[in-house]
């Protein structure tokens, strides 16, 4: 076992509920709400239970490394619940605490050919044929100046983005094209973070799709057992209340620069990411990204999610 320094601790707990108003068949489901590996907080407890009790659970990593946790229902059943609880203790991150490769430190530059090839699927734009995002970065093609740097010009990019394109929840399921979001101007985090990758994939540089949690920790506030109920919106992230601490469904999306490997970039604030987020998955394609993902037979279905997050302050604890 390893001993947890102290720090700002929270504790998390994610509900989702699928009332269906009949019982059906469930088909296997894929569920990634635990943890990434490669996330910053200090992770010191986790568990998943899930209704109905008649399931088989099994633990796997994808071809990302994501923790996948697939679920068998041998049975009917007129409900489908998922409980994340997890404790841990978000780590101050300098989201430009790394080292770039001096062929990668300015833009442009090329992958080395093996690099290239294990990043083909994070290269490619899926909508090569879109008129608008080609059109988004010839003009901004026009604002790098000779010799700029790599990393500035990624800051510089996510926070054109930010303005060219308001936030909205926005509840249909699935996301929108870089297309439709650059039509509309606006779209929910996860369609800014595809429009993001298909615009620096356009520009040379690999890019993928992040799902996971946004903690936003009140600033000042006690950390005496604070508790905060469900968001607005747990199935996405909504405005925080700066004078609580918030967690929400969130997407963002990760550039690889050689040397400094995946870089979190977060276009619906327009900054990089930091120790707040907490991804749960990464793919090339958001749709393996997705939180969950399944289906069950056809019927009325009630949904249902909140998360609420509070911080603790107890004696160092252990990771088994």
């Amino acid at each position: 076992m390893t001993a947890i320094p102290g720090g700002t601790r929270f504790a998390l707990t994610h509900r989702t509920l699928y009332a269906f108003d009949r019982p059906v068949a469930l088909a296997p489901h894929e569920i990634r709400l635990r943890p990434a590996p490669h996330e910053h907080a200090r992770i010191a407890s986790y568990s998943l239970t899930v209704e109905p009790a008649a399931h088989t659970l099994h633990w796997q990593q994808d071809a990302y490394a994501n923790w996948v946790a697939r679920l068998t229902f041998p049975q009917r059943a007129s409900r489908l619940a998922l409980r994340v609880e997890l404790a841990g203790e978000l780590v101050d991150v300098n989201p430009f605490d790394f080292f770039v490769d001096p062929e990668a430190a300015v833009f442009p530059f090329a992958y080395a050919p093996a690099t290239r090839r294990a990043l083909a699927p994070c290269l490619a734009p899926a909508g090569a044929d879109s008129l608008r995002v080609a059109s988004w970065v010839d003009d901004f093609r026009t604002t790098i100046a000779p010799g700029e740097q790599t990393i500035g010009l990624l800051v510089r990019l996510n926070r054109h983005l930010r303005r060219d394109v308001d936030y909205r929840i926005r509840d249909e399921p699935g996301v929108q094209s870089a297309d439709a979001t650059l039509a509309a101007r606006s779209g929910s985090c996860r369609d800014s973070a595809w429009l993001l990758i298909e615009i620096l994939r356009t520009l040379g540089i690999a890019a993928r799709f992040v799902s996971g949690y946004l903690i936003e920790l009140a600033a000042g506030y006690s950390t005496e057992d604070s508790t905060v109920g469900p968001t607005a919106n747990a199935t996405e992230d909504a405005p925080a209340d700066a004078t609580k601490d918030t967690a929400s469904l969130h997407a963002w999306t990760e550039a690889f620069i050689p040397g400094a490997g995946w870089i979190g970039l977060d276009p619906t604030s327009g900054l990089l990411a930091a120790g707040g987020h907490l991804p749960l998955a990464c793919a090339a394609d958001p749709q393996l990204a997705s939180p969950v993902s399944g289906t069950t037979g056809v019927s009325n279905v009630v949904f249902d999610a909140s998360i609420d997050v509070r911080r603790v302050t107890a004696a160092a604890r252990t990771v088994r």
